[in-house]
Protein backbone atom coordinates (compact mmCIF):
# COMPACT_ATOMS: atom_id res chain seq x y z
CA UNK A 1 0.00 0.00 0.00
CA UNK A 2 3.08 2.25 -0.03
CA UNK A 3 4.27 4.03 -3.15
CA UNK A 4 8.05 4.10 -3.40
CA UNK A 5 9.02 7.65 -4.23
CA UNK A 6 12.40 9.28 -4.70
CA UNK A 7 13.59 11.94 -2.28
CA UNK A 8 12.98 14.68 -4.85
CA UNK A 9 9.45 13.42 -5.57
CA UNK A 10 8.86 13.26 -1.83
CA UNK A 11 9.80 16.93 -1.46
CA UNK A 12 7.53 17.93 -4.36
CA UNK A 13 4.67 15.92 -2.87
CA UNK A 14 5.05 17.69 0.47
CA UNK A 15 5.20 21.08 -1.26
CA UNK A 16 2.13 20.40 -3.39
CA UNK A 17 0.01 19.02 -0.57
CA UNK A 18 1.22 21.67 1.88
CA UNK A 19 0.23 24.42 -0.56
CA UNK A 20 -3.21 22.96 -1.23
CA UNK A 21 -3.73 22.56 2.51
CA UNK A 22 -2.81 26.22 2.97
CA UNK A 23 -5.54 27.19 0.50
CA UNK A 24 -8.05 24.90 2.24
CA UNK A 25 -7.42 26.34 5.70
CA UNK A 26 -7.18 29.96 4.54
CA UNK A 27 -10.49 29.77 2.64
CA UNK A 28 -12.52 28.06 5.37
CA UNK A 29 -11.26 28.10 8.95
CA UNK A 30 -9.70 31.55 8.70
CA UNK A 31 -12.23 33.56 6.67
CA UNK A 32 -14.79 34.25 9.45
CA UNK A 33 -12.28 36.46 11.29
CA UNK A 34 -12.24 38.82 8.28
CA UNK A 35 -15.57 38.26 6.53
CA UNK A 36 -18.06 37.42 9.29
CA UNK A 37 -18.95 41.02 10.17
CA UNK A 38 -19.53 42.24 6.58
CA UNK A 39 -21.42 39.03 5.83
CA UNK A 40 -23.73 39.63 8.77
CA UNK A 41 -24.12 43.36 8.05
CA UNK A 42 -25.29 42.68 4.51
CA UNK A 43 -28.24 40.69 5.92
CA UNK A 44 -28.88 42.98 8.87
CA UNK A 45 -27.78 40.28 11.33
CA UNK A 46 -25.42 40.11 14.27
CA UNK A 47 -22.08 38.48 13.48
CA UNK A 48 -23.02 35.83 16.06
CA UNK A 49 -25.25 34.30 13.40
CA UNK A 50 -22.34 33.91 10.98
CA UNK A 51 -20.10 32.41 13.66
CA UNK A 52 -22.99 30.08 14.47
CA UNK A 53 -23.03 29.00 10.82
CA UNK A 54 -19.29 28.38 11.03
CA UNK A 55 -19.81 26.25 14.14
CA UNK A 56 -22.37 24.26 12.18
CA UNK A 57 -19.76 23.77 9.44
CA UNK A 58 -17.37 22.28 12.02
CA UNK A 59 -20.05 19.81 13.12
CA UNK A 60 -20.65 18.82 9.49
CA UNK A 61 -16.92 18.25 9.05
CA UNK A 62 -16.90 15.98 12.12
CA UNK A 63 -19.71 13.88 10.65
CA UNK A 64 -18.12 13.34 7.23
CA UNK A 65 -14.52 12.90 8.43
CA UNK A 66 -14.67 9.14 9.12
CA UNK A 67 -16.29 8.51 5.73
CA UNK A 68 -13.55 10.47 3.97
CA UNK A 69 -10.87 8.58 5.90
CA UNK A 70 -12.34 5.22 4.90
CA UNK A 71 -12.37 6.28 1.24
CA UNK A 72 -8.73 7.34 1.46
CA UNK A 73 -7.80 4.02 3.11
CA UNK A 74 -9.40 2.10 0.26
CA UNK A 75 -8.65 4.21 -2.80
CA UNK A 76 -5.92 6.69 -1.91
CA UNK A 77 -6.28 10.36 -1.09
CA UNK A 78 -5.85 12.09 -4.43
CA UNK A 79 -9.46 11.75 -5.56
CA UNK A 80 -10.89 12.75 -2.18
CA UNK A 81 -8.69 15.83 -1.99
CA UNK A 82 -9.61 16.84 -5.54
CA UNK A 83 -13.29 16.44 -4.62
CA UNK A 84 -12.71 18.67 -1.60
CA UNK A 85 -11.52 21.52 -3.84
CA UNK A 86 -14.68 21.27 -5.94
CA UNK A 87 -16.85 21.15 -2.81
CA UNK A 88 -15.01 24.11 -1.27
CA UNK A 89 -15.50 26.10 -4.48
CA UNK A 90 -19.22 25.22 -4.56
CA UNK A 91 -19.70 26.23 -0.93
CA UNK A 92 -17.85 29.51 -1.40
CA UNK A 93 -19.92 30.29 -4.51
CA UNK A 94 -23.09 29.65 -2.50
CA UNK A 95 -21.86 32.09 0.13
CA UNK A 96 -21.11 34.67 -2.54
CA UNK A 97 -24.52 34.32 -4.18
CA UNK A 98 -26.61 33.95 -1.01
CA UNK A 99 -29.74 36.12 -1.31
CA UNK A 100 -31.05 35.19 2.16
CA UNK A 101 -29.50 33.88 5.40
CA UNK A 102 -30.82 30.35 4.75
CA UNK A 103 -28.66 30.06 1.63
CA UNK A 104 -25.73 31.49 3.59
CA UNK A 105 -26.14 28.66 6.10
CA UNK A 106 -26.35 26.16 3.25
CA UNK A 107 -23.10 27.53 1.85
CA UNK A 108 -21.38 27.12 5.22
CA UNK A 109 -22.69 23.54 5.46
CA UNK A 110 -21.13 22.76 2.07
CA UNK A 111 -17.87 24.40 3.18
CA UNK A 112 -18.04 22.19 6.30
CA UNK A 113 -18.31 19.13 4.06
CA UNK A 114 -15.19 20.33 2.24
CA UNK A 115 -13.39 20.77 5.56
CA UNK A 116 -14.27 17.22 6.56
CA UNK A 117 -12.78 15.72 3.40
CA UNK A 118 -10.02 18.20 2.60
CA UNK A 119 -8.13 19.50 5.64
CA UNK A 120 -5.38 17.99 7.77
CA UNK A 121 -7.00 14.64 8.56
CA UNK A 122 -7.43 13.91 4.85
CA UNK A 123 -3.93 15.17 4.10
CA UNK A 124 -2.40 13.04 6.85
CA UNK A 125 -4.30 9.95 5.68
CA UNK A 126 -3.12 10.58 2.13
CA UNK A 127 0.50 10.70 3.27
CA UNK A 128 0.04 7.55 5.36
CA UNK A 129 -1.23 5.81 2.22
CA UNK A 130 1.85 6.92 0.31
CA UNK A 131 4.58 6.49 2.94
CA UNK A 132 3.11 4.13 5.53
CA UNK A 133 4.87 4.28 8.90
CA UNK A 134 7.45 6.67 7.40
CA UNK A 135 4.85 9.43 7.04
CA UNK A 136 5.90 11.33 10.18
CA UNK A 137 8.36 13.57 8.32
CA UNK A 138 5.97 14.39 5.44
CA UNK A 139 3.14 15.08 7.91
CA UNK A 140 5.38 17.54 9.73
CA UNK A 141 6.38 19.04 6.39
CA UNK A 142 2.86 19.91 5.25
CA UNK A 143 2.03 21.44 8.63
CA UNK A 144 5.13 23.63 8.33
CA UNK A 145 3.79 25.01 5.06
CA UNK A 146 0.11 25.22 6.03
CA UNK A 147 1.10 26.83 9.32
CA UNK A 148 1.22 30.07 7.31
CA UNK A 149 -2.45 29.77 6.27
CA UNK A 150 -3.55 32.58 8.57
CA UNK A 151 -0.46 34.66 7.78
CA UNK A 152 -1.33 34.55 4.07
CA UNK A 153 -5.07 34.06 4.23
CA UNK A 154 -6.09 36.93 6.49
CA UNK A 155 -4.30 39.65 4.47
CA UNK A 156 -5.50 38.18 1.16
CA UNK A 157 -9.10 38.02 2.39
CA UNK A 158 -8.73 41.58 3.70
CA UNK A 159 -7.38 42.84 0.37
CA UNK A 160 -10.22 41.22 -1.59
CA UNK A 161 -12.76 42.55 0.91
CA UNK A 162 -11.43 46.09 0.70
CA UNK A 163 -11.11 46.01 -3.10
CA UNK A 164 -14.33 44.28 -4.11
CA UNK A 165 -16.43 43.14 -1.14
CA UNK A 166 -17.05 39.98 0.88
CA UNK A 167 -19.01 38.20 -1.85
CA UNK A 168 -16.23 38.73 -4.37
CA UNK A 169 -13.69 37.59 -1.74
CA UNK A 170 -15.55 34.28 -1.49
CA UNK A 171 -15.53 33.99 -5.29
CA UNK A 172 -11.81 34.74 -5.28
CA UNK A 173 -11.13 31.87 -2.89
CA UNK A 174 -13.33 29.59 -5.02
CA UNK A 175 -11.19 30.41 -8.06
CA UNK A 176 -7.99 29.79 -6.10
CA UNK A 177 -9.30 26.32 -5.22
CA UNK A 178 -10.06 25.51 -8.84
CA UNK A 179 -6.98 27.09 -10.43
CA UNK A 180 -4.31 26.38 -7.78
CA UNK A 181 -5.26 23.74 -5.20
CA UNK A 182 -7.15 21.37 -7.52
CA UNK A 183 -4.24 20.97 -10.00
CA UNK A 184 -1.80 20.47 -7.11
CA UNK A 185 -3.94 17.71 -5.59
CA UNK A 186 -4.42 16.15 -9.04
CA UNK A 187 -0.64 15.86 -9.32
CA UNK A 188 -0.32 13.82 -6.10
CA UNK A 189 0.46 10.09 -6.22
CA UNK A 190 -2.61 7.92 -5.75
CA UNK A 191 -1.05 6.25 -2.71
CA UNK A 192 -2.79 2.90 -3.04
CA UNK A 193 -0.51 1.05 -5.44
CA UNK A 194 0.08 -2.46 -4.15
CA UNK A 195 3.71 -3.50 -3.61
CA UNK A 196 5.00 -7.06 -3.99
CA UNK A 197 4.19 -9.01 -0.86
CA UNK A 198 7.22 -9.94 1.26
CA UNK A 199 8.19 -13.60 1.55
CA UNK A 200 7.59 -13.45 5.30
CA UNK A 201 4.51 -11.39 6.12
CA UNK A 202 4.86 -8.91 8.93
CA UNK A 203 3.01 -10.03 12.04
CA UNK A 204 -0.26 -8.23 12.60
CA UNK A 205 -0.79 -7.05 16.17
CA UNK A 206 -4.05 -6.94 18.04
CA UNK A 207 -6.50 -4.14 17.20
CA UNK A 208 -6.16 -0.92 19.16
CA UNK A 209 -7.81 -1.04 22.56
CA UNK A 210 -10.97 0.99 23.02
CA UNK A 211 -9.41 2.67 26.03
CA UNK A 212 -6.46 3.92 23.99
CA UNK A 213 -8.75 5.22 21.26
CA UNK A 214 -11.02 7.04 23.72
CA UNK A 215 -8.04 8.53 25.55
CA UNK A 216 -6.57 9.85 22.33
CA UNK A 217 -9.92 11.21 21.13
CA UNK A 218 -10.23 13.08 24.43
CA UNK A 219 -6.70 14.48 24.08
CA UNK A 220 -7.46 15.88 20.63
CA UNK A 221 -10.84 17.27 21.72
CA UNK A 222 -9.21 18.97 24.72
CA UNK A 223 -6.36 20.38 22.63
CA UNK A 224 -8.70 21.80 20.00
CA UNK A 225 -11.06 23.26 22.57
CA UNK A 226 -8.14 25.22 24.03
CA UNK A 227 -6.72 26.21 20.64
CA UNK A 228 -10.08 27.51 19.38
CA UNK A 229 -10.87 29.27 22.65
CA UNK A 230 -7.56 31.11 22.49
CA UNK A 231 -7.96 31.90 18.79
CA UNK A 232 -11.28 33.59 19.54
CA UNK A 233 -10.51 35.28 22.88
CA UNK A 234 -6.74 35.64 23.34
CA UNK A 235 -6.59 39.47 23.18
CA UNK A 236 -9.44 39.75 25.66
CA UNK A 237 -7.83 37.25 28.02
CA UNK A 238 -4.48 39.05 27.96
CA UNK A 239 -6.17 42.39 28.57
CA UNK A 240 -8.05 40.88 31.51
CA UNK A 241 -4.65 39.86 32.87
CA UNK A 242 -3.49 43.48 32.75
CA UNK A 243 -1.86 43.78 29.33
CA UNK A 244 -2.53 46.85 27.21
CA UNK A 245 -4.38 46.50 23.92
CA UNK A 246 -1.15 46.99 21.98
CA UNK A 247 0.68 44.34 24.01
CA UNK A 248 -2.22 41.91 23.70
CA UNK A 249 -2.27 42.26 19.91
CA UNK A 250 1.53 42.03 19.66
CA UNK A 251 1.57 38.92 21.84
CA UNK A 252 -1.18 37.32 19.77
CA UNK A 253 0.90 37.90 16.64
CA UNK A 254 3.61 35.67 18.15
CA UNK A 255 1.42 32.56 18.14
CA UNK A 256 1.92 31.85 14.43
CA UNK A 257 5.73 32.08 14.54
CA UNK A 258 5.75 30.02 17.76
CA UNK A 259 3.74 27.29 16.05
CA UNK A 260 6.09 27.19 13.08
CA UNK A 261 9.20 27.23 15.30
CA UNK A 262 7.83 24.31 17.33
CA UNK A 263 7.11 22.39 14.13
CA UNK A 264 10.68 22.97 12.98
CA UNK A 265 11.81 21.57 16.34
CA UNK A 266 9.57 18.55 15.80
CA UNK A 267 10.99 18.13 12.29
CA UNK A 268 14.53 18.11 13.71
CA UNK A 269 15.38 17.32 17.33
CA UNK A 270 12.09 15.72 18.38
CA UNK A 271 12.15 13.30 15.44
CA UNK A 272 14.55 11.24 17.56
CA UNK A 273 11.84 10.57 20.13
CA UNK A 274 8.56 8.73 20.07
CA UNK A 275 5.65 11.05 19.10
CA UNK A 276 4.15 10.38 22.52
CA UNK A 277 7.03 12.33 24.10
CA UNK A 278 6.53 15.44 21.98
CA UNK A 279 2.74 15.24 22.41
CA UNK A 280 3.11 15.20 26.21
CA UNK A 281 5.36 18.25 26.03
CA UNK A 282 2.79 19.97 23.83
CA UNK A 283 -0.06 19.19 26.23
CA UNK A 284 1.92 20.61 29.17
CA UNK A 285 2.68 23.90 27.41
CA UNK A 286 -0.72 25.58 27.86
CA UNK A 287 -1.08 24.82 31.60
CA UNK A 288 2.44 26.15 32.22
CA UNK A 289 1.57 29.27 30.23
CA UNK A 290 -1.61 29.72 32.28
CA UNK A 291 0.33 29.57 35.56
CA UNK A 292 2.73 32.21 34.23
CA UNK A 293 -0.14 34.48 33.19
CA UNK A 294 -1.93 34.19 36.55
CA UNK A 295 1.32 34.59 38.49
CA UNK A 296 2.79 37.57 36.62
CA UNK A 297 -0.21 39.15 34.90
CA UNK A 298 0.17 41.37 31.85
CA UNK A 299 4.01 41.22 31.70
CA UNK A 300 3.71 37.47 31.01
CA UNK A 301 1.55 38.00 27.90
CA UNK A 302 4.41 37.24 25.51
CA UNK A 303 5.44 34.13 27.44
CA UNK A 304 1.85 32.90 27.43
CA UNK A 305 1.51 33.40 23.68
CA UNK A 306 4.82 31.71 22.89
CA UNK A 307 4.17 28.66 25.08
CA UNK A 308 0.58 28.26 23.93
CA UNK A 309 1.55 28.67 20.28
CA UNK A 310 4.43 26.17 20.53
CA UNK A 311 2.23 23.57 22.19
CA UNK A 312 -0.50 24.05 19.62
CA UNK A 313 2.00 23.75 16.78
CA UNK A 314 3.29 20.37 17.92
CA UNK A 315 -0.20 19.12 18.81
CA UNK A 316 -1.31 19.74 15.22
CA UNK A 317 1.39 17.34 14.04
CA UNK A 318 0.53 14.86 16.78
CA UNK A 319 -3.00 14.58 15.36
CA UNK A 320 -1.40 12.73 12.47
CA UNK A 321 1.78 11.18 13.80
CA UNK A 322 0.65 9.79 17.16
CA UNK A 323 -2.21 7.58 15.87
CA UNK A 324 0.08 6.38 13.08
CA UNK A 325 2.80 5.46 15.56
CA UNK A 326 0.49 3.86 18.12
CA UNK A 327 -1.87 1.97 15.81
CA UNK A 328 -0.07 1.64 12.46
CA UNK A 329 -1.15 2.57 8.92
CA UNK A 330 -3.88 -0.07 8.50
CA UNK A 331 -7.27 1.67 8.64
CA UNK A 332 -5.50 4.89 9.50
CA UNK A 333 -7.71 7.30 7.57
CA UNK A 334 -11.02 6.13 9.00
CA UNK A 335 -9.56 5.88 12.50
CA UNK A 336 -8.23 9.43 12.21
CA UNK A 337 -11.66 10.64 11.18
CA UNK A 338 -13.27 9.08 14.26
CA UNK A 339 -10.52 10.29 16.59
CA UNK A 340 -10.91 13.88 15.44
CA UNK A 341 -14.71 14.03 15.27
CA UNK A 342 -15.00 15.05 18.96
CA UNK A 343 -12.32 17.67 18.37
CA UNK A 344 -14.40 19.33 15.66
CA UNK A 345 -17.41 19.45 17.97
CA UNK A 346 -15.34 20.87 20.83
CA UNK A 347 -14.04 23.50 18.40
CA UNK A 348 -17.61 24.52 17.63
CA UNK A 349 -18.45 24.94 21.33
CA UNK A 350 -15.19 26.52 22.52
CA UNK A 351 -15.72 30.21 21.61
CA UNK A 352 -19.12 30.35 23.33
CA UNK A 353 -18.09 28.45 26.47
CA UNK A 354 -14.80 30.24 27.01
CA UNK A 355 -16.36 33.59 26.14
CA UNK A 356 -18.94 33.09 28.89
CA UNK A 357 -16.19 32.08 31.33
CA UNK A 358 -14.09 35.13 30.43
CA UNK A 359 -17.07 37.42 30.94
CA UNK A 360 -17.90 35.90 34.31
CA UNK A 361 -14.46 35.15 35.74
CA UNK A 362 -12.06 37.50 33.99
CA UNK A 363 -8.48 36.26 33.76
CA UNK A 364 -9.33 33.30 36.02
CA UNK A 365 -11.15 31.81 33.02
CA UNK A 366 -7.73 30.56 31.95
CA UNK A 367 -7.96 27.98 34.75
CA UNK A 368 -10.69 26.33 32.67
CA UNK A 369 -8.39 25.74 29.71
CA UNK A 370 -5.46 24.94 32.01
CA UNK A 371 -7.53 22.24 33.71
CA UNK A 372 -8.55 20.81 30.36
CA UNK A 373 -4.90 20.82 29.30
CA UNK A 374 -3.86 19.01 32.47
CA UNK A 375 -6.57 16.39 31.89
CA UNK A 376 -5.19 15.85 28.38
CA UNK A 377 -1.66 15.47 29.78
CA UNK A 378 -2.92 12.89 32.27
CA UNK A 379 -4.58 10.94 29.47
CA UNK A 380 -1.29 10.96 27.52
CA UNK A 381 0.60 9.72 30.57
CA UNK A 382 -1.80 6.81 30.78
CA UNK A 383 -1.26 5.94 27.13
CA UNK A 384 1.59 3.53 26.37
CA UNK A 385 3.84 3.54 23.36
CA UNK A 386 2.40 0.36 21.87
Amino acid sequence: MIARLSASKRGLTIAALGTSQTVGWASSYYIPAVLAVPMADSFGLSSVWVFGAFSMALVVSAIVGPWAGARIDGFGGRGVLMLSNIVFALGLCLLAAAPVPAVLYLGWAVVGFGMGIGLYEAGFATLAGIYGKDARGPITGITLIAGFASTLGWPLSGIMLATWGWREACLGWALIHLLVALPLNAWLPRGNEALPKPATPEPVGPPPSRRALWLLAFVFAAAWFNATAMAAHLPGLLQAAGASTAVAIAAGALIGPAQVAARVLEFGLLQRFHPLVSTRLAAAAHPVAAVALIGFGGPAAYVFALLHGAGNGIMTIAKGTLPLSLFGPAGYGQRLGWLNAPARISQAAAPLIFGAALTGWGVNAVWLTAGIGMAALLALLILKRS
